[in-house]
């Protein structure tokens, strides 16, 4: 039994920690992400205009395929916060295998002539192949050395898909995934609607593997080994093969992101390899919220969503019509995405996962309240 204890003579000021939601209210914070699940779920059935944000109707093909692409990398960010958010390792080369699931499913497509879910089969299993290989070699290392071999790893496989050994990559220009050869309905924009569902499936399965990972033992581990790797060896513990395990599981999700881009793009394309591709997960983790459930997610979709969005913007007669010194910083799309980024990072500390909570230590700093300590006398 713990005893609160202050300085003689002294009031505690501090205000007491808010009571946990109950009854009704507490049904309803667990039912939202079921409730958000099946709005998306129902998207491609709606025709409601969603002016500003999309360009069509919230059904129509444009907008779906925008959607897609945007839950992806919402997905992708989250698997990849596995490493960063999770485990505290921070690889510049995680783009390889989302590259390898992409490129390999291709080339069982295009050269073995296998049907797709055999060649999808085995492009996910090459990005497992490749994860445990590349992540067993990296992890010798630890700090940013580790950082800087997953980088160079990187590097070593752009320039081999750019130089197109064996025609098997198509070097710069990519390779298109062959159409006969994948299933009639994922095929033609008519079919846009079963490729949204798919990519929809991508996020809940990236979500629940995450989810599961992290509160499993394992994802204990993980997370001592993000605080003090030092002191999980001490417990007797080895942190190499924890962090090997988080590693392939990142690769595997990963390489799956790759075959559903595969998908929506119709294609391989050399982009996907290089460390600029990592670095923009990086930026959607920290955008959203590293180490929290939902803020990487919401950090890709937020991310790819103002990546396609203000390319629109910069090119539009708005911003044309502009004086020089507005125009011609308006009409670069990095520029924008940078300024978000800043503001976002400055305004918001922990990323965009941190907003509910900033309305309360606003008032604290208000009233002068302190946040209330724990039993243990931590922070």
């Amino acid at each position: 039994m713990s005893t609160a204890t202050g300085t003689p003579g002294r009031t505690d000021d501090r205000a007491p920690a808010a009571p946990p939601p109950t009854g009704p209210s507490r049904r309803l914070l667990r039912l939202w992400p079921a409730a958000v699940l099946l709005v998306l779920a129902v998207a491609p059935y709606s025709a409601m205009p969603v002016p500003g944000l999309l360009d069509g109707p919230l059904g129509s093909a444009g907008s779906l395929q925008l959607l897609a692409t945007c839950l992806l990398f919402g997905a992708l960010a989250t698997g990849y916060d596995l490493l960063l958010g999770r485990t505290g390792l921070l690889s510049f080369g995680h783009a390889l295998y989302f590259a390898a699931g992409s490129y390999a499913t291709n080339m069982f497509l295009l050269e073995a002539g296998l049907p797709f879910p055999l060649a999808a089969l085995l492009g996910l299993c090459s990005g497992i192949a490749l994860a445990l290989v590349l992540g067993s070699v990296s992890l010798r290392v630890t700090g940013i050395g580790f950082s800087m071999v997953t980088l160079a790893f990187a590097q070593a496989g752009s320039i081999l898909v750019s130089r197109n050994p064996g025609g098997f990559t198509g070097g710069e220009e990519g390779r298109a995934a062959p159409a006969d050869l994948l299933p009639s309905w994922l095929v033609g924009i008519d079919n846009t609607a079963n490729l949204y569902w798919i990519a929809l499936a991508y996020l809940v399965l990236t979500l629940g593997v995450v989810h599961r990972a992290v509160h499993s033992p394992t994802g204990r581990v993980w997370e001592g080994i993000k605080e003090n790797e030092r002191r999980v060896e001490v417990l007797g513990l080895k942190p190499y093969g924890f962090k090997l395990t988080a590693f392939v599981v990142a690769g595997a999700l990963a390489a799956l992101g790759g075959i559903v881009h595969l998908l929506l793009t119709g294609g391989s394309t050399p982009q996907t390899t290089t460390s600029d591709f990592t670095l923009s997960l990086l930026v959607m983790v920290v955008l959203g919220g590293s180490g929290t459930r939902w803020g990487p997610m919401v950090g890709g979709i937020l991310y790819t969503w103002a990546d396609h969005r203000l390319g629109d913007l910069a090119g539009s007669g708005a911003v044309a019509g502009l004086p020089a010194v507005l125009r011609v910083p308006l009409s670069q799309p990095l520029f924008l995405l940078g300024v978000l980024f800043v503001a976002v990072v400055h305004l918001l500390p922990g990323g965009l996962a941190r907003l509910p909570s900033r309305p309360a230590a606003w008032r604290r700093s208000r009233t002068g309240q302190v946040p209330p300590r724990k039993e243990n006398g931590n922070p």
